[in-house]
């Protein structure tokens, strides 16, 4: 049988897969829940299993070829060792490698190439290379980390919203409508945060940038204290980098929404990526698991 190579993108609020020959050419494609290995790993192993059979039936390939593929997943919380080697242990795969979601992305925009990427999303991470030394700058989770993130902007947003119902800020359109979707009543914003997974918060974050273009002061607040955080770690990464002329790319449902709130001088060096990270995860899976020419079926 021939090679197959799996590439799997997971985050908090979806996962993509991809079945690649070894070429790197995809054959199908598929898509899932939510793959949030820290917050719930069942769950998560799951969506990206299903997003796989669907995957191998786009290719039109027997999902008995599943268990014969090399995986490379890229997943957020890949830096904690207990959900990494929980979730490896159950995959379908004859081989696979948990990597950052920070690193398909990287390669994925930045082919081969030295830079800077920032994936915004549901959490941050930044992730730089310099001469093929990977350095990672953020990426913590959001119980200690993910400043900038959508589902640190979304907590933000309710907490807000408590503190204009107790007169300590100023009332806004935005903090208003948040009150209304609970009913007016504090104790359902409460009872809200107390379940909420990092994807339900970072579900408020798109309204933040709706009201912001509106001019509605609480937006404008939190986006600008979210683009300084995501400034800070920028520069934090051009140190790492040591060039002037570090190229930066910024991924993920906020990138360009926090496009216009950002530092000029990270504005200057901003570039378009060269494919997404389910291609950087493809790619890497190749590079990993291919075997030599004359050793492979």
């Amino acid at each position: 049988m021939a090679e197959l190579f799996v590439g799997i993108d997971g985050g908090g609020t979806g996962c993509r897969v991809a079945v690649a020959d070894r070429q790197g050419r995809i054959l199908g494609r598929g898509k899932g829940g939510a793959a949030n290995i820290l917050s719930a790993p069942d769950a998560s192993l799951a969506n990206m299993i299903d997003a796989t059979r669907q995957a191998f039936a786009a290719a039109g390939l027997d999902q008995s070829a599943i268990a014969a593929a090399s995986a490379l997943l890229g997943l957020a919380g890949n830096n904690v060792g207990d959900a990494v080697h929980y979730i490896r242990a159950k995959l379908p795969f004859r081989q696979a490698a948990i990597e950052s979601d920070a690193l398909i992305a990287l390669q994925g925009a930045l082919g081969h190439g030295d830079g800077i990427v920032g994936t915004l999303g549901t959490g941050s991470v930044y992730v730089l290379r310099r001469a093929k030394a990977i350095r990672f700058v953020g990426g913590w989770g959001f119980a200690v980390g993910d400043l900038g993130s959508g589902a640190r902007l979304g907590q933000a947003l309710l907490q807000e919203s408590l503190l204009g119902y107790d007169g300590i800020c100023a009332r806004t359109p935005l903090l208003d409508e948040v009150l209304a979707e609970f009913g007016g009543d504090p104790g359902g914003i409460v009872e809200f945060g107390r379940a909420a997974s990092p994807g339900d918060f970072g579900r408020y974050a798109p309204r933040l940038f709706d009201y912001a273009r509106q001019g509605d002061a609480t937006a404008l607040r939190l986006i600008g204290e979210g683009a300084g955080q995501v400034s800070a770690a920028l520069d934090a990464c051009l140190r790492h980098l040591g060039d002037e002329n570090g190229a930066i790319c910024l991924l993920g449902g906020l990138a360009k929404a926090y496009d216009p709130y950002l530092a000029e001088r990270h504005r200057a060096r901003l570039v378009l990526p060269q494919a997404d990270a389910l291609t950087g995860a493809v790619a890497l899976a190749v590079q990993r698991f291919a075997l030599p020419m004359g050793d492979a079926a």
